[in-house]
């Protein structure tokens, strides 16, 4: 193929200087470097005699697109066997130093989207992101890290080639992040650049990372190479492929559903069809190839661990809990202690190879650390990316066993007045502010963000506690499915500021009144409200015009028996004790305020789950203020308003308690039997409104 500039924002070239004020979409030494039979990187043929006239002011930055809900992320369309077959290509005719590329499949970014640099683990290829390129592409200028077979640039000569790249965008966008992704060695590396550069705003995203070298496997390959014959080395890649990945989670990347039938009969075939794709390693690594990595990776990871102090860097570490190769689970938990802004996500199912394998969605782990941004500040609204539709469809909501559990149907009400089913009534216009009660802690957020996505392709902005924002995953790993759809689906921290920064911007806002003494209510208080006497939401909504839908929600004595509520906690000392040493530090967004709305501890209730019934939501007539933004001084009339909201949010619930029992499906029994007639990808019907 013919080679082709790439869209990066990047001077490539290892060995060539950026020219004074000039910025080139890519720069790579192209002599000795073949023709590719595989249309699968970007490369430029532009040398250095020829970018002194080259015009660079005709960018591609007006092409930009910007990303809607379910946006297509390329998610199983490429796989193991594509990696392969690029790492291929890519050492065809494998002359010449290190060098980047980026994958055609990237496409085109959102506008301002940082730059990431991949770092590849030992095979050197950069091919090892072929199952994240286009989902990667939508949102960063990617650029690829290839080590040729037979190089031998020592460690010092890697690092320098990675930083010029580094300092050279750091140069043209001061103001930007620079990401660098590095894959078990390419980890190592990205340590050590990051520990050697502390005034460059870096990310670092660490996939297994190598740093535990000297406690791994790969330690003792290299014993085992010194005294492996060449004529045997041909085994080795069949005798070490359960070492390297879990095969069966890389065959299963092209599945939305790892529990679907057809699919788990198909695997056998694709492991036997992608079996013999094992010799390649082989050929990518050669003995004496790999035992040049492996006393690269050695030096590595010696050096890196001598500069973990000096690391300031934001670092996000995905570790494998079934990693054979090396102990990545502990050494994340290690790095998590030695570094100071160090955020660990650990993958229990996955093995190594964790970039190719199905379960881990990087880019999604990246935005609930809120460590996607374009710029030197995170910004919730401006960095916020709506989730991708293979996102939406692997998530929490979307599994069967939810689905089938909470069954959340929805009403909305009409201009007219008339009750529909579903979302129809609500305006697709904002901003659009939905007013409700919560039920017990607050799992009603969940059906309600995936039934507008799902339904309007709205994203439906809920106004969260901060605390929702700080949970630690290594103490709370079993809410983190919970936390990471609620902060993906475009939770903001609650506050004044960005109540009206999402009123300004015409979003489609979430709130809750009762905040936690709601969400945390005691026995026999399901829906009832806990709203103070005074709300300057109402202010805030007239002052932009807001339309105001409230709603109601029932549905939680189907689902939850609450056993110990609070009052259950203070009347026992130990409990109370550790609700009281929970509490401390933590913000109280209702201190100041009377009575028992003053007092939001955080606590969690303990229940008992019941024989499934099903939730229901109606939304009432919506409240138009457009034309009326001179009212908002006007106490008497932001009172009233506010008062008929919430006499409004006690009727939907009166309504919902009294027409559920005409639904002929609100148990699960029935939901069942229904799906197994009728099929289980409609939704299952409810009472006529």
């Amino acid at each position: 193929m013919a080679l082709i500039p790439s869209n990066s924002s990047v001077a490539l070239s290892p060995i060539i200087s950026l020219k004074e004020n000039v910025r080139l979409r890519t720069c790579v030494v192209c002599q000795n470097w073949g023709v590719l039979s595989h249309d699968s990187v970007k490369m430029s043929g532009v040398s250095h005699a020829n970018r002194k006239g080259t015009n660079v002011a005709t960018s591609r930055q007006d092409e930009h697109e910007e990303l809607k809900p379910f946006w297509d992320d390329g998610y199983g369309t490429r796989t193991m066997r594509d990696c392969t077959e690029i790492a291929m290509d890519l050492i065809k005719s494998d002359g010449g130093p290190p060098r980047w590329f980026c994958p055609v499949a990237c496409g085109k970014s959102v506008k301002d989207s940082p730059l990431l640099l991949y770092l590849p683990g030992i095979d050197g290829t950069g091919a090892g992101l072929a199952v994240h390129e286009k989902a990667f592409g939508k949102v960063f200028q990617v650029q690829c890290l290839h080590i040729p077979v037979w190089d031998r640039t020592p460690l010092e000569g890697l690092l320098r080639i990675i930083e010029e790249t580094v300092m050279s965008e750091h140069n043209l966008s001061p103001n930007k992040p620079i990401y660098l992704l590095g894959e078990c060695f390419g980890g190592t590396l990205a340590l050590a650049v990051a520990a050697r550069n502390p005034t460059i705003d870096l990310i670092l995203v660490l996939a297994n990372p190598a740093t535990s070298y000297d406690r791994s496997m790969m330690h003792h390959l290299s014993s085992l190479m010194a005294v492996l014959p060449e004529e045997h080395y041909g085994m080795f890649p069949y005798a070490f492929s359960p070492l390297f990945g879990d095969y069966i989670k890389m065959l299963m990347v092209k599945t939305y559903d790892v529990n679907d039938f057809q699919s788990v009969l198909q695997l056998p075939a694709n492991l036997c069809k992608d079996l013999p794709l094992l010799s390649v390693v082989a050929r990518i690594l050669p003995k004496d190839t790999l035992t040049w990595r492996l006393k690269l990776l050695k030096s590595a990871a010696d050096y890196a661990n001598s500069r973990l102090h000096a690391t300031v860097a934001q670092v996000l570490v995905l570790a494998s809990g079934n990693d054979k190769l090396m102990p990545s689970k502990d050494e994340a938990h290690r790095l998590s202690r030695l570094i100071k802004h160090c955020n660990v996500r650990v993958f229990e199912d996955n093995g190594h190879t964790i970039l190719l394998e199905r379960g881990a969605n990087v880019l999604a782990t990246i935005r609930s650390n809120h460590m996607y941004r374009r710029f030197s500040k995170f910004d919730i609204f401006n960095d916020f990316l709506p989730p991708s539709d293979e996102e939406f469809k692997t998530s929490l909501v979307e599994k069967w066993w939810y689905r089938l559990y909470i069954d959340a149907v929805a009403f909305s009400t009409m201009e007219d007045g008339k009750v529909v089913s579903g979302l129809a009534g609500i305006p697709d216009e904002g901003p659009v502010l939905i007013v409700g009660n919560h039920m017990l802690l607050a799992f009603d957020v969940f059906p309600l963000v995936a039934e507008f996505v799902r339904e309007k392709k709205i994203m439906l902005h809920g106004l969260t506690h901060p605390e929702i924002f700080h949970i630690n995953p290594l103490l709370n790993f079993f809410i983190i499915p919970l936390t990471d759809f609620i902060k993906n689906s475009g939770a903001i921290p609650v506050s004044g500021r960005n109540f009206y920064t999402s009123l300004q911007r015409k979003k489609h806002i979430l709130l809750y009144p009762g905040g936690i003494r709601e969400a945390m209510h005691r026995k026999g208080e399901a829906g009832k409200l806990f709203w103070p006497e005074k709300q300057e939401f109402v202010r805030m909504a007239v002052r932009f015009g807001a339309t105001i839908v409230p709603y109601g929600g029932v549905g939680e004595d189907d689902i939850l028996d609450l056993h110990t509520d609070y009052d259950d906690f203070k009347r026992n000392l130990i409990y109370n004790w550790l609700v009281n040493e929970y509490n401390k530090g933590r913000t109280n967004l209702r201190e100041g305020m009377e009575g028992e709305l003053a007092d939001q501890q955080f606590h969690i209730p303990l229940f008992k789950f019941k024989i499934p019934g099903r939730l229901y939501f109606k939304f009432g007539k919506p409240i138009r203020t457009k034309g009326m933004e001179h009212m908002s001084t006007n106490e008497d009339f932001c009172q009233k308003l506010y008062s008929q909201i919430k006499c409004d949010v006690e009727k939907n619930v009166a309504y919902l308690l009294e027409k559920r029992e005409e639904d002929p499906c609100r148990g699960v029994v029935e939901r069942i039997l229904w799906q197994l007639v009728y099929g289980f990808e409609d939704q299952v019907p409810s009472f006529e409104p």
